[in-house]
């Protein structure tokens, strides 16, 4: 793939980066601003302390919100083009849209699902503020774990493949991961900051609105992408016009005689 290919696909991506993250910002606002909205009610309510607001609620609930996600979205658009740039025609004979797809799918995983499950999200007034570092640290440090496993994974079941098959290597590299993942599950320390009054209804519904907001923001990624990968990779055959079918029939005509 030459560089101009590379290009291309880079501004695809972050195009259909943006796409998704709009559809993320609708369900963003529609499942989790409600949630935010509601924890901040009640840790109002326990506070003993008011500080004073830089940027309004309503700003941070339109503006701020839309900003964050699209810009989000712009950012790992291009991460996750770059990346379907190395995984095509590396992983398997799949096509664009097929890559696109499992991009997207090992993305939504790695980066957000098995960290998720780890630490997962919580809502305003959820967490020690003395804490918030440590808390960020760890984070990303199962962020980095998960995608370095999952890349050690792929390079394994490629190994794999020649003795065991795909299938057989495929099952080994995932045990694998799984396993290396549960061990880091278990030597990283846990984190429950919970307040014990914390509704948790509320805490339930805000991380499946976290979960939710990823999914869409996944899936519309490549969804899209793929369709404007193949577009540039598979160019279509341009239908024979009349000419063309004209002189299709003469030549035909020709040998005949």
């Amino acid at each position: 793939m030459n560089s101009l290919s590379v290009r291309a696909l880079l501004v695809r991506g972050m195009i259909a980066g943006l796409a998704a993250g709009a559809l993320a910002l609708v369900v963003a606002y529609l499942l989790g601003e409600p949630r935010v909205d509601a924890a901040i009610d009640f840790e109002e309510a326990h506070a003993h302390e008011h500080g004073e607001e830089v940027f309004s609620r309503t700003l941070q609930s339109t503006g701020g919100l839309a900003t964050g996600v699209l810009v989000f979205g712009v950012a790992i658009g291009g991460i996750a083009a770059l990346a379907f740039c190395v995984a095509l025609g590396r992983i398997g004979r799949f096509g664009p849209r097929a890559t696109a797809a499992l991009v997207s799918v090992g993305a939504l995983l790695t980066v957000y699902v098995v960290p998720f499950l780890k630490y997962p999200a919580n809502p305003p007034s959820v967490g020690d503020p003395d804490t918030i570092g440590k808390r960020t640290a760890l984070y990303f440090l199962m962020i980095a774990l998960s995608v370095l496993l999952a890349v050690a994974a792929v390079i394994l079941g490629k190994r794999l493949a020649p003795r065991l098959g795909n299938w057989n290597a495929t099952v080994a590299a995932a045990a694998a991961f799984l396993v290396a993942v549960g061990l880091a599950y278990a030597f990283l320390p846990a984190v429950n900051e919970v307040p014990k009054d914390f509704p948790a209804m509320l805490l339930w519904r805000f991380r499946l609105a976290a979960l939710a907001i990823q999914v869409t923001l996944w899936t519309g990624f490549g969804l899209v992408f793929g369709h404007l990968a193949e577009r540039l990779l598979v160019p279509k055959a341009a239908p024979a016009g009349p000419r063309d079918t004209g002189t299709t029939v003469e030549s035909t005509a020709a040998a005949a005689h």
